[in-house]
């Protein structure tokens, strides 16, 4: 089984295809199996790279509180990234994955070639830091007192996932079947000590405006969470496009697979060339 060692944990990854690298960091509710979709179209002409996460089987789920968190989700990238023996490398997240990837921009620059933060937002408004802490709360002793099959159920019929049932019925139910496999103490640490404690956006707005990387900015429109934060992500990244992809909610990846896939390509190839400017 391939694991890359980062601090306090074992990763297990996936690597497919040649060319240039392009790493996947998965949201809270997936895991590296969600990206299958893009992987299969973007291999073709990339090196695709996907893991799972600290807490997430295989990889390995640290009983301590304190190996989980905002920089052990971003360093954990640059681990995978030098295992590999890779230098730079395309960074694609999706929503607790965004966060990362965009921290992984801030804290190691010189590792990434571009980036692109899809659903990225949920709890960043100052005003919805204490809801959101306390929903991550509620939901981890969900987890640890009901299992994640229960947690899974709930978490799949939320407005911003249901959209992938309307779309897409058996795509939905293994969306479903696949959260519900996660380890439910790997998860309820996740939410207590990343998800509930990470800094807003709006705290890192001075980091973010010197962040001059070509950056994709996606979300759909049936996200509400993450729409403002996205436009204002737009707004402050000074070489940010946006994507929003309609009647879409959180899962943009599962839910729109070829219409994602293609818009990373074209930004990868727009990025690649010097195409991408700021504004």
């Amino acid at each position: 089984m391939p694991l890359a060692q980062s601090s306090g944990a074992k990763l297990y990854y996936e690597d497919t295809g040649t060319g240039y690298p392009v790493i996947f960091v998965h949201e809270f509710g997936g895991d590296h199996r969600a990206w299958e979709t893009q992987v299969r179209f973007l291999s073709r002409r990339y090196r695709c790279i996907t893991f799972n996460a600290r807490g997430y089987p295989p990889s390995e789920v640290p009983a301590d509180d304190a190996q989980y968190g905002q920089n052990h989700a971003t360093d954990d990238i640059a681990a995978v990234l030098r295992h590999l023996d890779l230098a730079k490398a395309h960074v694609v997240g999706l929503s607790m994955g965004a966060f990362a990837t965009l921290h992984f921009g801030l804290r190691h620059r010189p590792m990434a070639s571009a980036l692109v933060l899809a659903g990225c937002g949920a709890g960043a408004p100052r005003g919805d830091r204490a809801g959101f802490a306390a929903e991550s709360e509620a939901r981890a002793r969900k987890f640890l007192d009901e299992g994640a099959a229960a947690v899974a159920q709930e978490m799949g019929h939320i407005p911003a996932r249901i959209t992938l049932k309307r779309k897409d019925p058996r795509g939905w139910q293994e969306h479903v079947r696949q959260l519900g496999e996660h380890d439910a103490r790997g998860s309820a640490l996740t939410l207590r000590n990343y998800q509930a404690k990470r800094p807003s956006l709006y705290d890192l707005e001075a980091e973010i405006r010197r962040l001059d990387l070509p950056v994709l900015v996606a979300v759909g429109d049936e996200d509400p969470p993450c729409l403002e934060p996205s436009f204002w992500l737009k707004r402050t990244l000074p070489k940010a496009g946006l994507w929003v992809c309609p009647h879409t909610g959180h899962c943009m990846n599962l839910e729109e697979p070829a219409a994602f896939s293609r818009a990373l390509d074209e930004f990868f190839a727009a990025a690649e060339a010097g195409r991408w400017p700021p504004k």
